[in-house]
């Protein structure tokens, strides 16, 4: 069975007759190994193919459908079609042409990467490596109406495929053969997985990842042989059926770090963006996380339509917007502000529903209060609800007891609820290097649909250098171990702001700080509430605790003063948690630094190396 994208049972509602039984061919009638997407924007012009299908194979295939009867054709010529309505005559496109002219469009969309032109020595050197044609689909007349007419003399009749030609019982080679007769030139060729991820990298640029963070795509005009990595560059098939498949009503995705939940997040906002009237609105709990989300909406051409903040913030907003006492600060401020806008909400100071959307990152670090109130806010006709969770990741003081369901907060996900079990973010090295440290505290647990299950990452196969753990003399030797290795890595080209330092305890941040001032190193030290400066385009080094990277991602992470965890026994589980989410922060490269002997440090014994 062939892969529809988005799944049939998502689009069926908006497709014509023929389009739906097309699409059911598709699926039914091609191996597993064709992928088929329906009326997908395709390219930066966003043009709306009818279908589009690839193979491996085989090459690309671009299908228009219509449901014309033979006698609601009028006129047919080689530009345009007058077709008898309801409300009378209309021209319309050939749709011959209109295939025609998005086929060389994807032509010549791929022609401009180097890897996707087959090489010098080939019968076709210089051209796409892989063949491509374009068809008609006449899903209301049959082969004998088609031949009875003068319709293939405008419509040759090896670009056709009618009525009876795809019916239930129809045979799949006969299916085939119609679909690849379409072509008019054919040669053995097989594309590889990198290269069918490139194809998808330049048709579909909302699926293309830059360092796997929401909206971030390459710029206007990048070239396209920069692109490294594809494993890292675009979303993986199961990631884009579902951001996809997003439909109506409230979604749960439970996923593990790196898997790729806050990109879909991102697909799904721009989305929304499209169809809502009323403004979205993305939460998450981290403060530097929201600063990043903010950013890049706005970067997205978004931020009008969009609202990002971190939950606490949008409690003042609330509060502030509409005239709502303000609790006393001090001890207690934070839970007095939610109950504060619960209560508002309740009498009707703050009103319900006022966003056609609400997107949570990070859900984890939610109290089910937010939820209760959170859910309030959605406008009941857009309904539309996205929850990200990975009770991994849960290091407030914020785990789930094992009763916990979404539908007693107000989350309705029954039978909407998916599993991202494979983590793209980090290499094999850095993945395991995590999850061996903190294996005891993320045995995997089951849950019920409704539940919170805690989920075993499985590696994508991606590879790089093995994380480090570099024994020092003194704090002050880790601080200027540390600059050393950034800096030598900014002489091999890498941008400072690629760059992240994590500590915990805030006097290991100063001496990070002094290491890089002397080293004339730029920094932006986010503690506390500096965290909502964060600025990913800023070239420089981000050194922040770990609880407040938490969320986002760097190429190269340093995490210092290693053997100053745990602070305390009784905190080992939850430092054990917080120090696997901040190894996680790193995609390429992880060091850490230890100039005093701990738990952690003997933990991670095997990835010792002298300084």
């Amino acid at each position: 069975m062939a892969t529809l994208i988005p799944a049939l049972s998502t689009c069926a509602r908006r497709m014509t007759a023929g389009e739906r039984r097309l699409a059911q061919r598709l699926e039914t009638l091609l191996e597993p190994d064709y992928l088929c997407w329906y009326d997908v924007p395709v390219g930066t012009k966003y043009q709306h193919p009818d279908f589009l299908v690839l193979h491996p194979r085989r090459g690309l295939l671009i299908l228009e459908v219509k449901d014309w009867a033979c006698d609601s054709i009028q006129r047919i010529n080689p530009v345009s079609v007058t077709v008898l309505t309801p409300t009378g005559p209309k021209e319309v496109g050939n749709p011959l042409v209109q295939a025609r002219q998005y086929a060389f469009g994807v032509k010549n969309l791929l022609e401009r990467d180097s890897q996707l032109i087959a090489p010098q020595g080939h019968a076709h050197c210089g051209k796409l490596v892989c063949p491509y044609g374009f068809g008609v689909v006449l899903s209301a007349i049959t082969r004998k109406q088609f031949d009875n007419t003068d319709l293939g003399e405008v419509l040759p009749s090896h670009l056709v495929i009618c009525k009876d030609e795809m019916t239930e019982s129809t045979e799949s080679d006969d299916f085939q053969e119609r679909l690849w007769g379409m072509f008019n030139v054919e040669f053995p060729h097989t594309l590889t997985l990198p290269q069918i991820d490139r194809i998808r990298w330049h048709l579909f640029p909302e699926l293309r990842i830059s360092q796997g963070s929401l909206f971030e795509q390459a710029a206007t005009g990048e070239k396209v042989e920069a692109v490294g990595d594809t494993l890292l560059h675009v979303m993986d098939l199961q990631q884009e059926q579902l951001a996809r498949n997003l439909g109506d009503g409230h979604r749960v995705i439970h996923g593990v770090a790196g898997s790729g939940k806050t990109l879909i997040l991102g697909f799904r906002c721009e989305q929304l963006a499209r169809m809502l009237t009323k403004p979205i609105l993305i939460l998450c709990y981290n403060v530097a996380l929201a600063a990043k989300l903010e950013q890049l909406t706005a970067a997205r051409g978004l931020g009008y339509r969009v609202v990002v903040r971190n939950f606490h913030r949008w409690c003042i907003d609330q509060i502030t917007h509409y005239h709502v006492a303000k609790p006393v600060e001090g001890d207690g401020f934070f839970e007095r502000l939610v109950s504060t806008v619960s209560n508002s909400v309740e009498r009707g100071q703050i009103p319900r529903a006022q966003y056609g959307a609400v997107l949570i990152d990070e859900g984890h670090d939610f109290e089910p209060e937010w939820f209760k109130l959170v859910t309030q806010m959605i406008d009941p006709v857009s309904n539309s609800l996205l929850l990200l969770y990975d009770d991994a990741q849960s290091i407030y003081g914020k785990r789930r007891p094992g009763n916990f369901s979404f539908k007693s907060v107000g989350i309705q996900a029954q039978g909407r609820t998916t599993i991202l079990r494979v983590n793209y973010r980090n290499t094999n090295e850095i993945l395991d290097c995590a999850y061996s440290f903190a294996r005891d505290i993320l045995a995997p647990v089951d849950a019920e649909e409704d539940g919170v299950p805690l989920v075993k990452p499985e590696m994508a196969g991606r590879h790089g250098a093995t994380p480090q753990v570099a024994r020092l003399s003194s704090l002050k030797a880790e601080a200027k171990y540390i600059a050393e290795q950034l800096s030598w890595l900014h002489k091999q080209c890498t941008p400072w702001n690629k760059m992240a330092i994590l500590y915990k305890a805030g006097f290991v941040g100063t001496e990070i700080t002094h290491a890089l001032e002397l080293m004339k190193i730029p920094y932006d030290w986010l503690k506390d509430r500096d965290s909502k400066r964060f600025d990913s385009f800023r070239d420089s080094v981000k050194i922040m605790t770990l609880h407040s990277s938490k969320g986002l991602e760097f190429p190269i992470v340093a995490i210092a003063g290693l053997g100053f965890m745990p602070y305390k026994e009784e905190e080992a589980a939850d430092d054990a948690r917080l120090l696997y989410v901040a190894m996680t922060r790193a995609t390429e490269h992880l060091l850490m630094t230890a100039s005093k002997n701990s738990v952690f440090v003997q933990r991670l014994s095997r990835f010792e190396k002298s300084a």
